[in-house]
Parts: structure tokens; sequence; C-alpha cells
């Protein structure tokens, strides 16, 4: 039977941070959130316990969560027993934004080109990041018009994407790691990790900052290249994009129109048309 956290009885000492957090099991499925979740905790020497009397202020302060991020990793606390208040996922802001400034391709370096075929394609596929992490290239098929996606849920159409598509699979085929690997979106260089190589799957979290670093890059093209006419829209753009996330870009996506790939993010989606209905009057 699987032990959840219980809080200390009176006048007992709690059990030191790293012993207590090493008496519970890790929510199933979640392995990989309620391990950085108990790094941080411990990181401000904050146990089970501890974490449910200061709640997740301390950990996002110290970490820099931004509040989807904490109501997050406050599910998988509670997920793992641990007795915190339920935090509900925030409403992307702002409700709508101009998204194919991120899918232009302004040249050739191949880190710009995957993360620009990347937000094309995921503008007519809005999947998660876990999905396009295990993307396969067989699955995306080009025909004149438009990308074919296949996979085990399903076949989407995706419009607008063949540019980047191919300007990405051209670049590619240049460095042999990177052509004959089946990943849409390989590494393209050596991690830390012992398995890491040139053309192999890239980790969840080396895909939200390669997404991060691309919107930032934008951002600041979108400044520099802006006429005096439009600056003040653009720098409004750029501003949005310099804190955007992919969670935030799909869910705008989906906000837009696009067709849902799972079902996570797609109520929320929905919710955000409904309000920009209604404050459009």
């Amino acid at each position: 039977m699987q032990r959840g956290w219980q809080p200390p009885l009176p006048d007992m000492p709690a059990p030191p941070a790293d012993r207590a957090w090493a008496r519970l099991a890790p929510p199933e499925g979640y392995e990989p959130q309620w391990r950085r979740l108990v790094e941080a905790a411990l990181a401000q020497d904050l146990g089970p316990d501890q974490l449910a009397e200061t709640g997740m202020t301390p950990l996002a302060a110290a970490r820099n969560w931004k509040p989807a991020t904490v109501a997050l990793y406050s599910k998988v606390a509670r997920y793992g027993g641990v007795g915190l208040p339920l935090a509900r996922t925030p409403e992307p802001e702002p409700l709508t934004l101009e998204l194919r400034p991120l899918t232009e391709v302004r040249g050739e370096a191949p880190e710009h080109l995957r993360a620009v075929a990347w937000c094309a394609l995921a503008l007519g596929w809005p999947a998660t990041v876990g999905q396009f992490r295990a993307l396969r290239r067989d699955e995306v098929h080009p025909t004149t018009r438009r990308l074919l996606v296949h996979t085990d849920d399903g076949e989407w159409s995706v419009p607008g994407a063949l540019t980047a598509w191919h300007a990405w699979e051209s670049v590619r085929a240049r460095f042999p790691a990177l052509a004959a690997s089946p990943w849409v979106l390989p590494a393209l260089r050596r991690g830390p990790g012992v398995d890491s190589r040139v053309g192999g799957q890239l980790s969840t979290q080396a895909l939200q900052v390669t997404f991060a670093k691309h919107a930032v890059r934008t951002a600041l093209h979108l400044r520099a290249t802006a006429s005096a006419r439009r600056r003040e829209a653009v720098e409004g753009l750029a501003a949005d994009y310099l804190t955007l996330s992919y969670d935030s870009y799909r869910r705008l996506a989906l906000a837009a129109g696009a067709p849902p790939v799972s079902p996570r993010g797609a109520v929320r989606a929905l919710r955000s048309v409904s309000r920009a209905a209604r404050l459009a009057g």
C-alpha cells in the first residue's frame, strides 16, 4: 500500500527534509516533475510538512516560476500526497497574439530552421511538447500544398508550413547525423547525458528551452527591423515574445482555431475564445 504524506504529530519534530521526501513515492506518470519539485524543496531545506505549511511561494520565488508552473507543481505535490491547496491553472495571457513571425525563415542556421519548422507545424498541429519530442519524420508527409501528419492518434492536414519544412529538411540534409535522424526535432549537439548524441531525441526540457530561445531571438529581430511607423505595435508584440512559452503558444494556436491534437489545453483554449468574444462586446 502506497504511503501518503502525513503531518507530524503535535510536539514531534519532523524528520530531515531529504528523509521525509524519500519516504514518498512519486505519482505515476509525473516522475520528472516530482523529481524537480523535490529538488526545489530540498534547495530551500523544506520537507513535505514544511511545504504544506508554507505553500509554493518560497519555491516559486527561488526558481522564478510562473503561475502556470506553480499550478503544475502544486498538482503534482497533491498527487504525491502533500497537503497543498489546489491551484488553478491560469488562463493564457494575452488572449490572442500574432504568431506568424515565429514561423518565418530568416536564415540557414540549423537551430533557427528547426525552431521555425516546429512553430509552423504547431500552428496547424498544436501537439504537446511530448508529442513533438516523439514525432518521427516518417509521420510527416509533404504534398504540393500542405503537410500531412499521420500518427497513431489520427491524421491532420497542416497548411502554411511547407516553406519552413523544406528549408529545415534541406539544411539538415547537409549533416549526416541530422540526415539520418528519424526525429523531426533532433538534437543538434551532444548534451551532458551519457546517451546524448547529435541527431538523438531531445528531452522535453531541452525543447522548452529551444522554443524560449527562438521566441526571444524573434523578439530581438522584430525590434531591430521595425519601421518607425510600426515601432509601437512591434514593441508590444516583442514584449509578449520575450516571455512566451511553448505551452502558451500551443494554447494560442488552439484558441485561433487549430484542431485539437490532444485534450490537454483544449478546454482552456475554448474558454479563451469565449472570454475574448465577451471582451470584444
